[in-house]
């Protein structure tokens, strides 16, 4: 985690930059399974990886909401805690796109910038964080998304 982290009182001035990016994080089989399991998700390219090796990917491939739902630690790994925050919410996506296939064995880290930030009322922050997946070795990112995080401040 970042010794700095951020304040929540100079996010504003960091509109258009680039926060943080985490360190890397390897996407296994055995973590690929696990999601399975805890989403019921057991299509065969995640979780057969005989079968899934005479696809077009070579072996199995990590669900798409995988990389998405490690957004949080990836955040807080590259940006630390917001300082003045009491806590943070998710609030949504105003857009997600899966942009290259997750193979497994591969490493992932987490790029964010600050798209936008807004007090919504008093002690309530809205921010937009322009969010990629990137994929050890390749060109194109996993995944990247415009994801809405409400901060609340202390109370």
């Amino acid at each position: 985690m970042p010794a700095g982290g951020l304040d929540l009182d100079s996010l504003p001035s960091k509109v258009g930059c680039e926060l943080g990016t985490s360190d890397w994080h390897l996407v296994d089989q055995d973590r690929v399974s696990a999601f399975a399991a805890v989403t019921e998700d057991f299509q065969f390219i995640h979780v057969d990886p005989e079968r899934a090796a005479a696809t077009r990917f070579g072996g199995t491939i990590a669900h798409g909401f995988l990389p998405l739902s490690l957004l949080s630690v990836l955040f807080l790994e590259a940006c630390g805690e917001v300082r003045g925050a009491g806590l943070s919410m998710n609030y949504g996506f105003d857009s997600v796109r899966f942009i290259a296939p997750l193979r497994t064995g591969r490493r992932i880290r987490g790029r964010f910038g600050l798209k936008d930030c807004l007090e919504r009322q008093p002690g309530q922050w809205r921010l937009v964080l322009e969010s990629a997946v990137e994929i050890e070795g390749e060109d194109k990112p996993a995944l990247v998304a415009d994801w809405i995080v409400l901060l609340l401040g202390e109370r």
